[in-house]
């Protein structure tokens, strides 16, 4: 699949502003359901779809990326950008990864009529409470929620750095800080 060109037009520039809305809104959604289990099970599996997608389009927006590189002029900022694109590849993964397991977590965790002591009385009862009562523990939600938030910032921050990067290499010395046009 051709991804250099949309339209007749490269494709990375659109890929990469989506790209630069999906990781930290994914972020930001991973955090706010780590923290509030009934947020992970009101958002269901849209939490994790969204991780899925956010992955998807960072591995489009590198390998545009990538086709890009091999036809604009060659400077040390284009090299740069390219070497830290694929870098957050492995954030996303990290993304995916968590928004399944703290959906799941929410999933597992105590619903109103297991905090009020109801039991299941199904065949599977006690494996079953077992389960909510080691997703629902202190030490669990904390793990969850301190790996989600280092993931979280990190697959920011590299947002922030690779698209700084790419910016300074399109447009660095390639404009005037003050106004042209006609008359000027």
């Amino acid at each position: 699949m051709d991804v250099g060109l949309i339209n007749g037009v490269p494709g990375h520039p659109l890929f990469v502003h989506g790209a630069a809305v999906l990781v930290p809104l994914t972020a930001l959604a991973l955090v706010v359901c780590a923290l509030w289990r009934s947020a992970a099970r009101r958002l269901g599996p849209v939490l994790p779809v969204m991780a899925l997608v956010t992955l998807a389009l960072v591995v489009l927006t590198t390998e545009s990326g990538e086709w890009l590189e091999e036809r604009v002029r060659e400077s040390s900022l284009v090299e740069e950008h390219a070497e830290m694109g694929p870098g957050l590849t492995p954030w996303t993964i990290a993304l995916l990864v968590l928004t399944v397991a703290v959906w799941l977590l929410g999933c597992a965790g105590p619903r109103r009529g297991r905090e009020r002591g109801e039991e299941d009385d199904g065949p599977t009862g006690g494996a079953a409470s077992t389960v909510v009562r080691l997703a629902s523990s202190l030490p669990v939600r904390v793990a969850a929620l301190v790996i989600a938030l280092v993931v979280a910032v990190g697959a920011v921050v590299q947002v922030y750095r690779i698209g700084d990067s790419g910016a300074r290499a399109a447009w660095q010395g390639r404009f005037s800080t003050s106004r042209s046009g006609p008359g000027r």
